[in-house]
């Protein structure tokens, strides 16, 4: 079916992290259903210093977290995203890497429902293991720059005739008149749905992370430490990443503490992530190691797990208080619209990205 004979649905994507991109790139590129996508955030590809939102400031590479062992459908995200990212690496946008996972016990062991996900897992003979670590696995995985690669998704979109509107938005009231009588509604607002008017989820919650982004020659393989088969507040990685404009940078990672909304930045922590990590790769230490970023952000997760579904809402919103925002709408204008929800993700948007736009694209056409 040409596109000219297809017809055309509007698709109103909020929030222009990794998801909702991800997202409208699917969207975009659907053989049977012609979207008119317009995304609309505060934060987009560029504001890479606003600390708004996560995904600037992401490790964004793949690396086993527990749901995944757990959870089918999030596996199964996680598997498509793995192998669509490493089909990507030709393009450059994508580095595949050497990956060691360290550990003092035997606790990193206990769940390795992701072996057959990676690509070459072995575990580590005693003499591979470096001191003091008693247990290690290794995997090649993939990762890429996220200041690159979201530069790259909003070029691929606006080519394909997305449009981009910057605003924020307080209540889904404030979306109708771009989803109009027949469009569809995706939220992809990540801790933001925590405050959006019409979804008010009190199950996200922030888990703040600080890192370094270096420069450094050398620096090939990915390696982190585990303390066991889940997360400690303080977290020792080091990730090598692609780079089309600027070459050789780390990022080295860094803290993981729940619940923690504090975005500024702690320099005694700065200390010890670098010092951590330089036991894991000396060579930082050496003169030719350059400090080019120190990074806080807060990673967006959810109590019970992410959230991809959809919903029914009616609009404007009728609240039983009286609260809603008075937007100027006429009560005979009340319509239903359908929404998908895709947020929740944690600490592994980029790892669950594609799976995740996957399964939105489905939901949206069941919705149709």
């Amino acid at each position: 079916m040409s596109s000219d004979s297809k017809s055309h649905v509007p698709l109103v994507i909020l929030g222009a992290g990794v998801i909702g991109l991800t997202i409208a790139y699917i969207a975009a590129c659907d053989p049977d259903v012609a979207f008119d996508i317009t995304i609309v955030a505060r934060d987009m590809p560029g504001d890479w210093h606003s600390q708004a939102w996560a995904s600037p400031f992401a490790g964004a590479s793949w690396s086993p977290h527990p749901l995944g062992a757990t959870d089918e459908r999030v596996r199964r995200w996680e598997q498509i995203t793995f192998d669509r990212l490493w089909e990507m690496a030709p393009s450059g946008l994508v580095k595949r890497s050497p990956s060691k996972i360290l550990g003092e016990t035997d606790g990193v062991l206990s769940s390795i429902w992701w072996k057959d996900l990676v690509r070459d897992f072995s575990l580590l003979s005693e003499s591979e293991i470096p001191a003091p670590y008693k247990v290690g696995i290794a995997f090649n995985t993939v990762t890429v720059n996220p200041l690159e690669y979201l530069s790259w998704l909003r070029s691929e979109l606006e080519s394909r005739g997305v449009v981009f509107r910057r605003q924020y938005i307080r209540s889904l009231d404030e979306v109708k008149p771009f989803v109009g009588k027949t469009g569809l509604l995706v939220n992809a607002t990540s801790l933001g749905s925590r405050s959006l008017i019409g979804v008010e989820d009190t199950a996200m919650y922030p888990i703040r992370g600080q890192s370094i982004i270096v420069e450094r020659t050398g620096l090939q393989e990915f390696v982190t430490v585990r303390s066991g088969g889940g997360l400690s507040e303080l977290v020792t990685s080091i990730t090598p990443r692609p780079g089309l404009t600027q070459a050789n940078t780390a990022f080295l990672n860094g803290t993981h503490q729940v619940g923690n909304w504090d975005t500024s930045l702690d320099m005694s922590v700065a200390k010890g992530i670098f010092e951590r990590c330089s036991v894991l790769a000396p060579c930082l230490k050496d003169e030719g190691t350059k400090i080019l970023m120190h990074n806080v952000g807060l990673r967006p997760d959810r109590k019970g797990g992410p959230r991809v579904e959809a919903e029914r809402i009616s609009l404007p919103l009728i609240r039983s208080d009286g609260l809603a925002p008075n937007l100027g709408e006429d009560a005979e204008q009340q319509q239903n619209i359908t929404v998908i929800h895709a947020y929740g993700m944690g600490a592994a948007g980029y790892q669950r990205s594609w799976g995740v736009a996957f399964e939105v694209l489905s939901l949206l056409k069941e919705s149709m």
